[in-house]
């Protein structure tokens, strides 16, 4: 957990509406530098509306987003934060290569003339590498699987150099060698400094990938360890379930949607 005066995400009593529906109310969250955070709550939680608010994508009707201490704005311009969209959110039929993909992480280092340099080749070709998609490069993005296509979105932002990247279901629909390279990469990433909010529904597997969860149901209803946070209790509050029911490590059966 971190305080005001060292967070690099800083969202307070966020309130966003869809007409009548609203998405978040209130919600607030503290995350420090290096630090992987889980983000669990059910289909219509406000997850993806929380990804996008933070990313200034979406302006809060009540409360305020900083990064760093700056404007979402200013992160997206200055590329200090990198957003790793649901695979819904992406048109696949647009006529780009893993590699082109990769090097739009590198448009706020490149100059005026939006040129790459070497520097800028060699950060797409080190991404692609530690991704595991060598020899993919100029493969349409379409082309690829879905755990490949999540891992060309998370090579874009290790390209980006983002000091916060916010994954919105990575793990949603990949096998497991995707899902253990995403997770050592992100992993690293934390532990080079970056800050890290990964929403995913395998409660099971959170407690090794996070530092952090938080358990949101429009508003925050719990923020700490996983441990503390995947409590029976906690789980009744937001998914409804059995507490005679809820999933433990030696389950089988999924997480709850």
């Amino acid at each position: 957990m971190s305080g005001p005066d060292d967070a690099v995400i800083d969202v307070r009593a966020v309130t966003v509406r869809y007409g009548d529906v609203v998405a978040l109310d209130g919600a607030s969250l503290l995350l420090n530098r290096g630090t992987v955070c889980g983000l669990i709550g059910m289909n219509g939680s406000g997850k993806s509306t929380l990804f996008k608010t933070i990313m200034g994508l979406i302006t809060p009707s009540r409360g305020s987003v900083r990064i760093h201490g700056r404007s979402p704005a200013y992160a997206r311009r200055t590329g200090s934060v990198s957003y790793v969209p649901q695979s819904e959110d992406i048109d696949w039929s647009f006529p780009l290569s893993v590699r082109d993909v990769v090097m739009t992480g590198r448009y706020g280092h490149l100059g005026v003339m939006r040129t790459p340099r070497s520097v800028d080749h060699a950060a797409v070709s080190d991404a692609i590498e530690r991704v595991e998609l060598s020899g993919y490069e100029n493969r349409q993005i379409g082309q690829l699987s879905g755990g490949q296509r999540k891992r060309a979105f998370v090579a874009r932002g290790i390209a980006q150099q983002a000091s916060v990247m916010l994954l919105d279901e990575p793990f949603a629909g990949v096998d497991k060698r995707t899902e253990a390279t995403i997770s050592g990469l992100l992993r690293e990433l934390a532990d080079d400094g970056a800050t890290l909010l990964v929403s995913t529904h395998d409660l099971h597997a959170l407690p090794r990938l996070a530092d952090q969860a938080v358990l949101l149901m429009r508003r925050v209803l719990a923020h700490g360890t996983p441990e503390h946070v995947i409590t029976p209790d906690n789980l009744v509050r937001a998914f409804g379930l059995d507490p005679l029911n809820v999933p433990n490590e030696n389950d089988s059966g999924g997480s709850p949607e």
